[in-house]
């Protein structure tokens, strides 16, 4: 059976083909691959035997120039794509270029130019409200309800999955301490995201309106955003969270392209309050997504954390961190902040599912209320399409350990 005769149902199938960069085995080259069932077609070398004119897009050891050329070739290389793998004259042509996903190795798919993080789930931010802030007659902070709280994060330290995440040191200092003191990270912390990932840049002093979001995002990706809770909340006050942060985020492999996932929009929470007239999308195309995620630690499922349920949309985040006149540059990625439903299951964090440490996770390797070193972290997604399939989202995993 050729390579990309993929079951049915896979949700990996034609319908999705997520974008990634990888290397043969015993190579050091690098190139665009696309994912098909448990395999990856080397795009660039396709595209030249096929005489496709985006060869040059695809020939690259990066996804950054596919980023950068917009979406009318995202999409007609899209459909290129989709026409090769489902066409049964071009299997003889293509059949050498597929190559098992367990021998190549997986790169970081593009160069990241900026990264910031948002705080976009009322279901997280009630909850981390209701911890530290019990007193407060509202749970949510007075500006939560009217924009997208976010933060500038750390783009060198953007990693791909499977990348092990060595645990951070800093100052850390609990409420009954006398002075703050030094050392490794004893909250380490895992925050279920979804990455967005834009190509077409934007010119500094112009905003980017809620309609110009499909014209400058090229696709998604599941995030890890590590978080070393004890570190972040000695340091946070006032200006918010940077070392307990910027230590590691973990990406995907793999870049799912929106145009995968038209199926899946849907409609955001109802809104609660006015909005100004930048982020209010009720003239626009459904801005939510039903991404169905799991994490795993150390192999079992401990939450199910649903996308449906974000207050605000990637489109409102990137209308927001744009209305100052703030330029986009390719290869900027910004996260969804962690995805939190309403039931204790759906918690994207181990700060909420443990309620900051009071309640341990009972595992059958044992308890847990923040990582340890040797734990693996590992979140997978999918999402409806066409016909009741699934598509899928590349995983996103990193184990933990020691400096």
């Amino acid at each position: 059976m050729p390579p990309f005769d993929v079951p049915e149902g896979d949700p990996f199938g034609p319908h999705n083909l997520p974008y990634g960069v990888f290397s043969p085995v015993g190579s050091a080259e690098r190139t665009v691959g696309v994912r098909l069932g448990d395999h990856v077609l080397d795009a660039g070398a396709a595209a030249l035997a096929l005489g496709s004119p985006y060869a040059e897009l695809l020939a690259r050891p990066t996804l950054n120039p596919l980023l950068a050329a917009g979406r009318t070739a995202w999409s007609d290389v899209r459909r290129a794509l989709t026409a090769w793998v489902s066409v049964p004259s071009h299997r003889e042509t293509l059949a050498p270029l597929m190559y098992p996903l367990s021998s190549v190795t997986l790169h970081l798919p593009f160069e990241v130019a900026d990264y910031v993080d948002f705080y976009a789930s009322e279901n997280h931010a009630r909850n981390v409200g209701r911890m530290f802030r019990p007193e407060a007659a509202d749970s949510l902070t007075p500006n939560w309800k009217h924009l997208p709280i976010g933060y500038h994060g750390r783009s060198g330290t953007v990693v791909v999955s499977g990348t092990d995440v060595v645990r951070p040191s800093g100052q850390r200092k609990a409420p009954a301490d006398a002075a703050p003191a030094f050392g490794p990270s004893a909250r380490l912390d895992i925050e279920a995201e979804v990455g967005f990932v834009v190509g077409v840049p934007s010119a500094m002093g112009t905003p980017v309106p809620l309609s110009g979001f499909r014209d400058h995002v090229f696709g998604l990706c599941l995030l890890n955003d590590w978080s070393a809770r004890d570190i972040q909340a000695w340091e946070y006050v006032p200006l918010g969270p940077f070392l307990g942060k910027s230590f590691a985020t973990s990406v995907s492999a793999w870049i799912t392209p929106l145009d995968a996932l038209d199926e899946a929009r849907v409609a955001p929470p109802g809104r609660t309050h006015p909005l100004l007239p930048y982020l209010d999308d009720a003239e626009e195309e459904p801005g939510g997504y039903d991404l169905r995620i799991s994490v795993a630690l150390n192999g079992h499922v401990v939450a199910e954390p649903p996308f449906s349920t974000m207050y605000w949309t990637a489109a409102q985040q990137l209308a927001h961190m744009t209305v100052n006149g703030a330029s986009l540059r390719t290869g900027d990625l910004y996260g969804s902040g962690t995805v939190s439903g309403p039931t204790e299951r759906e918690r994207g964090s181990l700060l909420e599912l443990t309620w900051n440490g009071r309640d341990a996770l009972e595992l059958p390797d044992g308890k847990r209320t923040f990582l340890e070193d040797g734990d693996v972290v590992t979140m997978t997604a999918w999402a409806p399409g066409a016909g009741g399939v699934r598509v899928g989202l590349g995983e996103v995993t990193g184990r933990v350990v020691s400096r």
